[in-house]
């Protein structure tokens, strides 16, 4: 049931999110994470604006990842020394909608890594001091595995920022 890819124009977001350095696995810290940002936004009156995400800043699956955990919100919030805020960028994403468990999401970012190169898309990155980092690398959580039982209808979308 999983959606063929496709190049879609996406309008900057607005985010809250916890920024970390993990190793992997690291499924254990991202609920911590993520009652950590909605927590903020509720301190400020604030509701996400769409599903929780993991923003991947660096893949080094070597190293340690920076990663950002977070939810997207209607409009730009100042965060604070535990909180960072940001927007992820106008522009053409490549897009691919999953379904299934989550312990599959190496193997199935490793098939839309190479839809890309097969299709000559490049992604927005930067090299700094050796290190790739991706300027909007994020997966998408719409299926809260809490109300859906069955990892077969969990979804995850995956949206890499085309150069």
């Amino acid at each position: 049931m999983n959606v063929e890819p496709k190049l879609e124009h996406r309008t900057e977001q607005p985010y809250v999110a916890v920024r970390a350095q993990v190793g992997i696995p690291f499924g254990e810290v991202l609920g911590g994470f993520w009652d950590e940002a909605n927590a903020f936004l509720a301190s400020k009156g604030l509701t996400p604006s769409g599903p929780p995400f993991i923003r991947y800043l660096t893949t080094d699956m070597d190293k340690k990842l920076d990663i950002e955990v977070g939810f997207p919100v209607a409009s730009r919030v100042d965060g604070n020394d535990r909180i960072t805020t940001g927007v992820f960028p106008e522009g053409q994403y490549a897009v691919f909608l999953y379904f299934g468990h989550y312990e599959n999401l190496v193997a199935v970012t490793s098939e839309f890594l190479a839809w890309a190169e097969k299709n000559n898309i490049t992604w927005q990155t930067t090299i700094k001091d050796g290190v790739e980092w991706w300027a909007g690398r994020i997966e998408w959580y719409p299926t809260d595995p809490d109300t859906e039982p069955d990892p077969q209808k969990w979804q995850t979308e995956l949206a890499f920022l085309v150069k």
